[in-house]
């Protein structure tokens, strides 16, 4: 049996591979980045080392550069998806290291964002929302500056006031609470999103194990919280003090900034606050939490036509 490499040698003697060698390598030089590299790099770069590199330069121009040909991350035909190939001069030879692509840099930094909002019950739409999404007219104008602001002036070391936004159905609070987390996790700051009526639902089918307290202290000490439609639930007095009145306690007491979304005014909301589901009239356990609601929320009102029409 033949060795390989005296077969190797065999057809590099041979007329058609000399003419298909030397095509290769005039393709391989000619390609633009190539020449390029080629250009910038002739003070140190070698005929000969050009020929001991045809193979890694075959391998960088049959790839995609700066997403060339690639319409997305997922198509991308690289070796190593999502990473594009630059050349560099290692001792005697070229070679080939690689780097993310601005298509990978966009998607990782993208779910970087996403591990930073967490969510309980709210849907997939809310989490993508972004603040240049939003729809600007005269009755949301306010609610968008006041958010944006909040966004710009954020720190863990001063306190700031969430807002409480209140409106009619369909105007776009759970929105711009999305676009509030997303804006924020932008700035590396972590934020819960909780659909209140769920949530209080679950916490309820939690009572006599061991993770009531576990999943209330989640809520509480949330480094910045969202309440999402307050006020949509069927109101116990034990949710209205345990659960509620335990999350804005502890959240008050520590400053916490806090966002809450609801179609009551304060007004509304404390009347709502006020009659259990037994019918039992509670003022002054209401107004404790409306106490604590208006020390941690500025109460915006959001206008607007029903957009999930």
């Amino acid at each position: 049996m033949k060795k390989i490499d005296e077969t190797i040698r065999r057809l590099a003697n041979s007329k058609d591979f000399q003419s298909r060698y030397e095509t290769l390598k005039r393709n391989i030089i000619n390609d633009p980045y190539v020449k390029d590299f080629l250009s910038k790099n002739k003070e140190v770069i070698t005929s000969n080392m050009v020929d001991k590199s045809l193979n890694k330069l075959n391998e960088y121009i049959s790839q995609s550069k700066e997403c060339e040909g690639c319409t997305s991350l997922e198509s991308c035909k690289n070796m190593l998806q999502g990473y594009t190939p630059l050349l560099t001069v290692s001792g005697n030879s070229i070679d080939i290291y690689y780097e993310k692509c601005p298509r990978k840099v966009v998607s990782d930094e993208r779910k970087k964002q996403e591990r930073l909002i967490n969510s309980i019950y709210v849907p997939k739409e809310i989490l993508k929302a972004s603040l240049g999404d939003i729809e600007i007219d005269k009755g949301r104008i306010k609610a968008i500056q006041y958010a944006k602001d909040f966004v710009r002036n954020y720190s863990s070391e001063e306190k700031q006031k969430g807002l409480y936004l209140h409106g009619a159905f369909g105007t776009g609070k759970s929105f711009l609470l999305g676009a509030i987390a997303n804006e924020l996790a932008k700035k590396q700051v972590a934020s819960l999103i909780v659909y209140v009526p769920e949530f209080f639902r679950e916490m309820k089918n939690s009572i006599g194990d061991n993770n009531l307290n576990v999943k209330l202290d989640l809520i509480k000490k949330a480094p910045i919280l969202m309440l999402d439609d307050l006020g949509a639930e069927t109101m116990s007095s034990w949710a209205r003090d345990e659960i509620l009145g335990t999350i804005l306690q502890f959240r008050m007491m520590e400053e916490l900034p806090t966002f809450i979304s609801s179609n009551f005014n304060f007004q509304d909301l404390q009347h709502h606050l006020t009659y259990s589901q037994r019918g039992e009239e509670e003022e002054i356990k209401a107004a404790r939490i409306m106490e604590r609601i208006k020390f941690l929320t500025i109460p915006v009102l959001v206008e607007g036509p029903n957009r999930r029409k």
